[in-house]
């Protein structure tokens, strides 16, 4: 497939460009949505033949059988990350988000506090603060454009009534792959405080080169209290499937989570299944090295024109494709280069203080799109800031 081939999602009951005007007061038709995590790209033609294949069956039932589906997830696993997963600590929910609600529901009880590395994934406070639990924020330190974890501060906000801790990796908002050293460290201190421990690494396979994404799971001694998140949606662009996995090897921490996924009476969709299925796959592997590489490109071009704008710096990602960017030099208030951005630029973005703490001088950016739509992005953004130059 051609990534540069513009589809128009206009009118389909997609979020991110049917709501942004409600939202963000852009017009969808000459505004740029950059804001939703999702990508401007049709999946993997296997993922297309899987919905297709579906739809010339006609019946839609209950699914059984998931030993393919998990045989594929293994695969991917191992053969992608070099982890190697067994089927029985496989746990299938409504997407991550979902996943991180109901480890949050098995683990923790209301009132307790759940950890945080801010600026993050907002979601995570939304579901946290919704379950009655309290977001305890341990501000990341932005060490010349390059989030760096200071647990010596985080160690001194503790107070023994923390539960949980919720790590990002690799990082969103920040593009963060967290090395070996950074990920023990993280574990030592869920260690020290006796927490457990999730990591989501829903953007574990879009990393750009020069990095390798480290699962949790290869770090010793804390298999007792470590929590797996990952998916296809977020790879393969089929968010709209619903689908997670919850990763759990200690066989205590699968009897709690298991029993809350029982008693609430979760299980997953046939269409996220059957797209799983497909995604976890040499070819789909192949389109996903194809994907990584143009992503990249994607990023030096945004990153090219955002920081040739005085008071701009867009944050050097490792991973993902959402860019961070710093309007701190600009002296503006978050108010004015906001309304930069979407009145005069017409572009929707997430703002930076809905990811916590440390987040207020930034926006961000979504650049999984076709390479003329960031150009175009990049020059309304020079146009908007125009007086800088």
């Amino acid at each position: 497939m051609s990534f540069d081939t513009p589809i128009d999602r206009r009118g389909t009951h997609c979020v991110k460009w049917d709501m942004m005007e409600p939202i963000y007061g852009v017009d969808a038709n000459d505004g740029i949505a950059m804001w939703v995590a999702d990508m401007e790209f049709r999946p993997p033609q296997c993922v297309q033949d899987a919905v297709k294949a579906m739809h010339d069956h006609g019946v839609y039932g209950y699914f059984g059988d998931d030993s393919k589906y998990l045989a594929a997830i293994q695969w991917w696993m191992d053969t992608r990350h070099g982890w190697k997963i067994e089927p029985e600590w496989v746990f299938t929910t409504h997407g991550l988000v979902n996943g991180t609600a109901m480890c949050v529901d098995a683990f923790t009880a209301p009132g307790d506090g759940v950890v945080l590395f801010t600026p993050v994934y907002h979601a995570f406070a939304k579901v946290i603060n919704a379950a009655g639990r309290e977001v305890v924020e341990c501000q990341l330190t932005n060490d010349g454009g390059r989030y760096e974890f200071d647990f010596d501060a985080y160690d001194a906000q503790m107070t023994g009534n923390e539960r949980m801790v919720i790590l990002c990796s690799p990082h969103n908002p920040g593009g963060r792959v967290w090395t070996k050293g950074e990920l023990r460290a993280v574990a030592a201190f869920a260690k020290r405080h006796d927490l457990i421990l999730v990591s989501d690494e829903i953007h574990h396979d879009l990393t750009f080169p020069g990095h390798r994404h480290t699962p949790m799971a290869h770090i010793d001694g804390i298999e007792d209290r470590l929590v797996m998140m990952t998916a296809t949606t977020k790879t393969f662009n089929i968010a709209g499937s619903h689908s997670g996995n919850v990763i759990i090897e200690d066989p205590d921490l699968r009897r709690q989570f298991g029993a809350r996924m029982a008693a609430l009476g979760l299980s997953p969709n046939s269409f996220g299944l059957f797209m799983a299925e497909a995604a976890y796959s040499p070819e789909g592997a192949a389109w996903v090295d194809d994907l990584r590489a143009y992503l990249d490109g994607n990023r030096k071009a945004f990153d090219a024109g955002v920081n040739a704008i005085p008071g701009l710096a867009s944050m050097p990602l490792e991973a993902t494709y959402l860019a961070w960017v710093d309007f701190s030099g600009t002296g503006m208030s978050r108010d004015e280069f906001t309304q930069r951005v979407q009145q005069d630029a017409k572009i929707a973005v997430n703002h930076g203080p809905t990811f916590g703490t440390g987040g207020d001088d930034f926006l961000r950016f979504n650049f999984a799109a076709p390479r003329a739509q960031i150009d175009e992005a990049v020059a309304r953004l020079a146009k908007a800031f125009g007086d800088l130059q």
